[in-house]
């Protein structure tokens, strides 16, 4: 069988990953020289903690198998099942935090409460001021910088495996066939269309309704730490953009505690994970309406800081990068992504939302098990 993958992003890497997995042929196609993308500008994390409950959590829990297992086959990937912390500060944060680990699926989740000096037992780094932690064991990281060039080495070692850079696709040409913008016609048995959050041309023209948004996000990474961060890091704002925290103790927190005016204009964070350089990546914004700024605001960066600095308690090291990211979202918060056929022969997977990095391994395993790879 010779698969024909478009996209380079994570979620079309693990789909050419799960047909040459399965002994096929793989072309895989990508408009720029490398993935540019949402797939090298977020945190790397493998977030299984803040997943909402059941189908979305069976589809964290399975990729984050998948991660451990390719993770130990292609080291330079990164990754580590360093687990999170997400950080609270009073009462009402604590009682978000101390429900969820009494959700019927808490232990899937590897969710324990801390306290203060049990959070920093885990992670000596965090020296400021706060009162306990949820503590999620199945949370783990991978770097996403690279993440895409180890899986592609590896993929090219099996000798099954080509990559096609800088080329667009245009147009399909007839069952498993495309034609991409150098006039060139690549067949095969089947064609998945993993484009991110590139939704005009081609996908426009074979999915016009389709239901996902895009959303855009800024993100900053800091010079080396000078200490191991040994765990990824959130805090309480978490709880509110998270699914899986929903209920009456998310309630009295957003009645007893509003989020801070910069905050809450920028639909804000604080998520944070190390790099393999000491550096520190975090995040993160969300803008929703369309036309997206063409700029970054400092603001939000200002923000962030100040909150993980009250964590670790000391400075923050100076801010090497800033950037911003787009990805895509189905509209839908029951689907963990929305694939649908959308010509002969050709399918399109689409609109992880944040969940991309995360669920990336099972969602292309289950578009190989339906199309019968």
């Amino acid at each position: 069988m010779r698969v024909i993958v478009v996209g380079a992003g994570v979620v079309g890497t693990m789909h050419a990953w799960q047909a040459v997995e399965r002994g096929h042929e793989v072309v895989h196609i990508e408009r720029e020289a490398e993935a540019r993308g949402a797939s090298v500008r977020n945190f790397g994390l493998v977030w299984v903690g803040g997943r909402a409950g059941g189908a979305e959590l069976r589809t964290a829990l399975r990729a984050r198998e998948l991660w451990e297992g390719i993770g130990a086959r292609v080291p330079g990937l990164g990754f580590r099942p360093n687990g999170s912390l997400t950080l609270v500060t009073n009462e009402a944060e604590l009682a978000v935090a101390r429900a969820a680990t009494e959700l019927p699926d808490a232990a899937e989740r590897g969710y324990k409460l801390l306290d203060a000096a049990e959070a920093r037992a885990l992670n000596p780094a965090l020296r400021g001021e706060f009162a306990g932690a949820l503590w999620c064991e199945r949370d783990g990281a991978v770097e996403p910088r690279t993440a895409q060039r180890a899986l592609k080495d590896a993929l090219l070692a099996s000798g099954r495996y080509t990559f096609v850079g800088g080329r667009e696709v245009r147009e399909v040409t007839g069952p498993g066939a495309v034609r991409d913008d150098h006039g060139t016609t690549h067949t095969g048995d089947a064609v998945v269309l993993c484009t991110g959050a590139w939704l005009g041309g081609l996908v426009r023209e074979l999915a016009p309704q389709l239901p996902v948004r895009r959303v855009r996000l800024q993100m900053m990474q800091t010079a080396p730490l000078g200490e191991a961060l040994t765990t990824s890091v959130a805090d309480a704002d978490s709880f509110r953009y998270y699914p899986a925290y929903r209920g009456e103790a998310l309630t009295a927190l957003a009645e007893a505690q509003q989020q801070t005016p910069i905050a809450a204009e920028h639909r804000m964070q604080l998520l944070m994970v190390q790099r393999a350089d000491g550096g520190l990546t975090i995040g993160d914004t969300h803008e929703y309406a369309e036309p997206f700024h063409f700029d970054v605001v400092e603001d939000p960066y200002e923000h962030l800081g100040r909150v993980v600095e009250g964590l670790i308690g000391r400075p923050l090291p100076p801010i090497r990068h800033r950037w911003a990211g787009v990805y895509a979202q189905c509209l839908d918060p029951g689907r963990v992504v929305h694939r649908e056929r959308v010509a002969d022969g050709v399918w399109l997977v689409t609109g992880p939302g944040g969940r991309g990095m995360t669920c990336s391994p099972a969602i292309a395993e289950t578009t190989a098990n339906e199309l019968g790879w």
